[in-house]
């Protein structure tokens, strides 16, 4: 592992342990309505999405534990309806922190892969391991490459894309509510984390991409991981900036400059603006270089 790759997974279990530990007394969930059956809520961690009606709650994402009595009286808010699923996007504890409460009186789904991950732990770095999750914890339904929930009036497709934000992603699909929930392979915080250690790939976040939304119409309602309610436009201009980015680290490649003189130069100094925040520009120009130096090849 290099350098910076070593220092992002640090700074990636800090931040997960440090909102373990953190005091949640003063976080609200909000509800906002997004569209059709499907609502939205917020707190600490990645956005739920909520898919409600005479069937009950289907929870896409969970956050953190302790927050659980706040989202169910979220929930309560607008449904006396009891939650059924639970389906969990990735397998990072601000989308799965909530599974073993919730578990107490509905179904977990998620793919086989964050099963696997949540029951292996993680060794992390410098001390700070992910330990394996407790069984109430782990989904109890998982599937490979794609599962469909009759639910409230519409078929709810959860479908996986393989190697991006992490080897588990799913993106849910809310057809008749002309809604997509994208989890982290689509956010707007800045430049996106590719969790490299869980299998992700950014050249396999913009495949999967570029396909969930060749999928939906271009009035969709797009729930991002984190961030405010999007649009089809906002995630095309995402996965275009991430296009561009590869483009100007392999053509610096092509030009024989090393990794270190891509950084120091600033081969992706136009989007220095997105690299202020949790993924240093530094840091994605890494990522880049050794998805290209291992030979993979851009989406076509």
């Amino acid at each position: 592992m290099t350098k910076s790759a070593y220092l992002a997974g640090l700074l990636l279990y800090a931040s997960i342990t440090a909102a373990q530990q953190q005091d949640f007394s003063n976080v609200e969930v909000e509800v906002q309505h997004v569209g059709g059956n499907v609502q939205m809520l917020t707190g600490a961690g990645g956005n739920i999405g909520l898919s409600v009606g005479p069937d009950g709650v289907l929870v896409v994402d969970d956050q953190y534990a302790p927050l659980v009595p706040r989202i169910r009286a979220a929930i309560a808010t607008v449904t006396r309806q009891p939650v059924r699923y639970v389906l969990n996007t990735h397998w990072h504890p601000d989308h799965v922190g909530g599974n073993a409460e919730f578990s107490k009186d509905a179904t977990l789904v998620a793919h086989d892969n964050v099963r696997r991950r949540l029951a292996e732990g993680h060794p992390g770095i410098l001390g700070r391991p992910v330990p394996p999750a407790q069984a109430e914890a782990l989904p109890v339904i998982t599937f490979d490459q794609s599962l469909t929930f009759h639910f409230n009036g519409e078929p709810i497709r959860a479908l996986h894309f393989p190697r991006g934000h992490t080897d588990g992603d799913v993106i849910v699909f809310f057809p008749a509510s002309n809604v997509v929930h994208m989890g982290d392979t689509f956010v707007t915080y800045g430049l996106p984390f590719v969790d490299v250690a869980s299998g992700g790939s950014l050249l396999g976040m913009i495949e999967g991409v570029e396909k969930a939304m060749a999928a939906v119409p271009d009035d969709v309602k797009v729930i991002p991981g984190h961030g405010p309610v999007s649009s089809k436009a906002d995630v095309l201009a995402f996965v275009a900036m991430l296009r561009d980015c590869v483009r100007l680290v392999g053509l610096a490649m092509k030009n024989g400059q090393t990794l270190q003189q891509m950084q120091e130069a600033g081969v992706l100094a136009k989007y220095d603006h997105l690299g202020k925040g949790f993924v240093k520009t530094a840091s994605f120009v890494e990522v880049i270089y050794n998805e290209l130096r291992g030979g993979a090849q851009p989406p076509g």
